[in-house]
């Protein structure tokens, strides 16, 4: 059973939502942020990444962003840009890329379901990030942007949501990038009761993306449980901001990687280590693979298909066969002295949507010494693991399209 309830979601005015729907704040740097909200003032990346507000935006440790996140927050609410629905709805959030569509339950879930293991994880978390985010929400008293879920399609959840998406959208704009988002808003509470009702049938919930937001969350839940000792259980940080899309659904693209040198070893070195566990072939013209155990590689100006030989990939464990993780077990790791690519800063990892003409670009520009593209992470596999309690290496997964922040909110207060 999955307890998935509506909330009472701040969010923009109709007449705002294009102006004030954010990338998330990991996807773009600070650089771009601070281009985006220049000629959009508006724009929520103002609140989710607010460090874009400091004289210097590069001091990482600069306490004063979370008061300035709390007043940008409070300045959209003062100034009547966001307002909060007087009940508690459900909203149905498609997104249309090209030919691709999506449809998600904006919802809040239960942060003591992640706890107990219920809404499954498939990553670890890093502790600087997390307690950033942790900081962020306990300034703004707010979930800004929401977690990303996903299920095993459910025809009797499709057939709820189909029989919303008819009626007319609440929101209806296209994003900078070309994303068309739109809302339905579901406040019936005979509607209400079968989306909750439906979700007490699905087992399982799986994070999908968000599991930085997620781990905070929990965290500033334990701390207000701390506070108040006698809470009734219902109180708004119990939950976490959710988006849930059905498996069948979501489009995942590969994370590529590049590394900036070769560990100490000549380039003639480097390809006689990658030869003693990968079958080379130096005629690649493809660069992007288009199968499992299939990887390039960007050196020296030419690209290589690499395939694991004989062994290397043939495990059981869901997680070690994935291809992210032979590439860090059998080359990352060993030849390139990548030990831990969550913390290295010697790895880049680069989102399947910039393509791999982006890893050709860092290689030719001297940075980089070597690329890896990859096959993409399949949801089954994404399932495979978090069933069995595994976690994927770091950037295993690259979901498209990326969900916006600041078109819901969750209040905490």
């Amino acid at each position: 059973m999955s307890v998935v309830l509506p909330f009472r979601a701040l969010r923009p005015h109709k007449q705002f939502v294009r102006a004030v729907a954010s990338y998330p704040y990991d996807v773009v740097s600070t650089e771009e942020a601070r281009e985006i909200v220049r000629s959009n003032p508006l724009n929520f990346l103002r609140i989710e990444k607010s460090e874009i507000d400091l004289p210097d935006p590069h001091v990482a440790d600069d306490e004063r962003m979370y008061e300035i996140a709390k007043e940008n927050f409070e300045r959209l609410t003062r100034e009547g840009i966001l307002y909060q629905d007087e009940s508690p709805c459900f909203y149905i959030y498609r997104q249309k890329a090209g030919s691709h569509e999506q449809y998600g339950i904006v919802a809040r879930a239960s942060l003591a379901e992640y706890e107990s293991g219920r809404i499954k994880k498939h990553e670890l978390t890093r502790p600087d990030k997390e307690a950033d985010r942790i900081k962020h929400v306990l300034a703004v008293s707010a979930h800004t942007g929401p977690v990303f879920l996903t299920y095993r399609a459910q025809h009797s959840i499709d057939r709820l949501v189909n029989s919303v998406v008819i009626g007319d959208p609440e929101y209806d704009f296209v994003a900078d990038d070309g994303v068309t988002h739109t809302v339905w808003i579901v406040n019936g509470v005979e509607e209400i009761a079968a989306i909750s009702g439906a979700f007490k049938r699905v087992e399982t919930l799986y994070i999908a993306d968000g599991h930085h937001r997620a781990a905070a969350a929990a965290a500033v839940r334990k701390m207000k449980l701390k506070e108040h000792p006698r809470a009734r259980g219902d109180e708004a940080y119990n939950y976490v901001m959710v988006v849930i899309f059905p498996h069948d659904q979501l489009k995942i693209m590969s994370y590529n990687r590049a590394v900036r040198d070769l560990n100490g070893l000549n380039e003639d070195e480097f390809l006689r280590m990658v030869r003693r566990r990968f079958d080379i072939s130096e005629s690649f013209e493809k660069n992007l693979p288009e199968r499992v155990h299939e990887i390039g590689m960007y050196f020296r100006g030419v690209w290589y298909s690499l395939t694991a030989k004989e062994g290397i990939s043939d495990g059981r464990d869901p997680a070690e066969v994935l291809d992210v993780s032979i590439l860090q077990e059998s080359l990352l790791q060993p030849v390139l002295g990548i030990q831990d690519p969550r913390t290295d800063s010697r790895i880049e990892f680069v989102g399947g949507n910039r393509g791999t003409g982006e890893l050709e670009k860092m290689v030719n520009s001297g940075k980089f010494a070597v690329a890896f593209s990859l096959y993409p992470t399949g949801m089954e596999q994404l399932i495979a693991v978090s069933d069995e309690g595994r976690v994927m290496p770091p950037k295993s997964t690259w979901f498209e399209p990326k969900l916006r922040s600041g078109i819901f909110i969750h209040p905490l207060t």
